[in-house]
Order: C-alpha cells, then structure tokens, then sequence
C-alpha cells in the first residue's frame, strides 16, 4: 500500500492524489466527479492511487469553513444483536453537551461493506470516526489512517489500532471463562459459534478458550457453527444438532449469549439437569435473559462503558492525559449465573 505523503495526520489532497498518479489536479477532480472527458486507462490510474492512499473526495468542501460537520461517523456490524444498541446508547450519553450528533452506518461484519461505508461516512468530513473492531481492508485502514480526524475503534483491545482503542481483550475473557469451567470439573467440552470467522472477536474468545483449556489438558471435544446471525430457536437448534452427534458432552461455551439461550432452553425443555449432567455458558451478559427462570453463566462485555469513553475521547475528554491515541482496555465480569457447578 502506498504509504501516506507525510505522518502529520493532515488530509489528503487533489495534489496528493495528482502527485500519486502522474496526472494534473483538474484530471484528477474530473475522475472525482465522474466526468466523461478522461480516457479509460486515466481513469483506472487514478482511482487505483486515490485507493491506495485511502483519499475520499470533500462532498461539502468550500460549503463550511472548517470543512467539518458536527456529525460522528459509527461503524458497527450489527444492529439485529442486541449488544450495539446498548454501545449506541453510551455513545449517544458520551456526545451529550458536545454539539456532535452520531450518524450510524452497518457493515454486517463484511470487510467491503465496511470500506464502502466508511467511504460514504468520510466524504461528508464527520469530526469523528467511531468504528467497531481492529481488522479492516487495506482501503479502509488507508482511510482511517489518512482522515485527519479522531478516530477510536471499539470493543476490542487484542491489537494496535489506528488512533485510539477502548475496548476489552477477547482472548484473556475467553481464558477466564475455560479457567472457571475447568475449575468446576468439566472435562468433555464444546463450542458453539455463530458469524464465525467474520466476527473477528469471538474468533478470539475461542482461541484464548482453547489457550485455557490447553493448560489444563483439555481440548475442545466438539464444534457447531453457523454462519447467520444469532437468535433463541437457532441456539436451540445447533444445541440439538451437537448433544445428539456428541451425547457425552458436559459443558457446551456458546460465542454469544443469544445462542446460549436457545441451547440452555433446549436443554431443560429435553430434561438434562443443568449444570450437574451439563454446564453451558455465553457472552455478553444481555440483561434481556434476567427474566429467565436459569441465569445462564455469561461474561459482561462493558458495552456501555465502552461506547460512552469512545465518545467522550472523539469529544476531546482524555482519559490518559493526551487526546489521541489512548488505549483503554475495560475489564469484563464473569458472571457464574446457575449454569456452571458451584466449586
């Protein structure tokens, strides 16, 4: 990739952009905007060195002063899960007073999604950038690094991110949870997952589970994953689908609370005493599942907490004595709930 003209954060320009592909500045605001009078090979040469540099062109330039809007732009995968809206909520509480208004875009955990959303968010110069996860495509990461804005990626720690991360260790949760199972005796385990491998953040809670288990020598005895979303009657479905190919299983680790649910559901619906015959346990800690007659086990993810500092970083409230390029990592609680054997 093309690395940025210089490492001050400024943005980027037509002469960057014009320098980069060997074209005068008028070509290349004719490429920009669509114009017809380029020749074809013109046009590819361009928009492949605006890509590379991750310049996005200024839709409202000369319309303010400062080129800014008091918009934040916020990139999260997902507004089906349940956990955002509470992330969007601590935002929201985080812009209070600040004269910034979030702006909400979804990616669906697709990598060019996110590109193509984080293009559109861009062009219209928010003051902010507020975006969920470490791993992006080279364009994206290009663009982040180059629009010379605050820019804080969230809910995970497990990486080093472009300017600011608030955020908690996926791994180290998925180690405590495998220290706490194997402190109460399960030993033949398995694991559900859904959005797996695109959810980059369960990918890791699996790993650091596994890095638990391993020290303990124990291995995952069994998987079942799904690609859709997460939902009661799917938990449900992938429970029956691994205790009916996998029957002595004692303790089944869920990548979300939702599917947990379904299975735990399932579960004391057939007759299996939980946690005594079978253990089980989530991700998240979703206060919605309080009203159930079983609190499953599950870990709290700060969703809150962390959408609240995000905010309050891209409104220019430091929280390590600088703004920019903090690094907060919360702590999640593990939650023993009534589905993992009382030790």
């Amino acid at each position: 990739m093309t690395k940025p003209p210089n490492d001050t954060r400024r943005p980027l320009t037509l002469r960057d952009v014009s320098e980069a592909s060997g074209v005068s500045e008028m070509t290349v605001s004719r490429v920009l905007r669509n114009r017809g009078d380029v020749s074809a090979t013109t046009r590819s040469r361009v928009l492949e060195a605006a890509k590379q540099l991750g310049y996005v062109p200024n839709k409202i330039a000369g319309a303010l002063a400062s080129q800014r809007v008091n918009l934040v732009g916020v990139i999260i995968p997902s507004l089906g899960n349940l956990v955002f809206p509470e992330v969007l909520a601590g935002i929201s509480d985080g812009l209070e007073g600040s004269g910034l208004q979030p702006v909400v875009g979804v990616t669906d955990y697709s990598p060019e999604k996110e590109e193509s959303v984080l293009y559109e968010m861009l062009s219209w110069r928010p003051s902010g950038v507020i975006i969920a996860g470490l791993e992006h495509s080279e364009a994206a990461r290009a663009m982040l690094i180059n629009a010379g804005i605050p820019v804080v990626e969230i809910m995970d720690a497990d990486g080093e991110g472009v300017d600011s991360v608030v955020g908690i260790s996926h791994r180290r949760a998925g180690l405590q949870m495998a220290e706490a199972i194997v402190t109460a005796g399960y030993k033949r385990i398995g694991f559900l997952g859904s959005k797996m491998p695109e959810d980059h953040r369960a990918r890791k809670r699996f790993e650091g589970f596994k890095e638990g288990l391993a020290a303990a020598g124990l291995s995952i005895a069994d998987e079942e994953f799904y690609g859709g979303g997460s939902a009661l009657a799917k938990g449900r479905e992938m429970t029956q689908t691994i205790l009916t190919r996998s029957p002595d299983l004692d303790f089944l680790y869920y990548s979300n609370d939702m599917i947990g649910a379904g299975g735990m559901l399932w579960c004391l619906d057939t007759g299996y005493d939980v946690p005594n015959q079978i253990g089980m346990a989530g991700f998240n800690g979703l206060r919605l599942l309080d009203g159930f007659s079983r609190r499953l086990a599950t870990m709290d993810s700060c969703r809150r907490e962390i959408g609240l500092k995000a905010a309050e970083i891209i409104a220019g409230v430091p929280h390590s004595g600088m703004i920019g390029g903090e690094k907060l990592v919360l702590e999640p609680v593990l939650q023993m709930g009534d589905t993992i054997r009382k030790v």
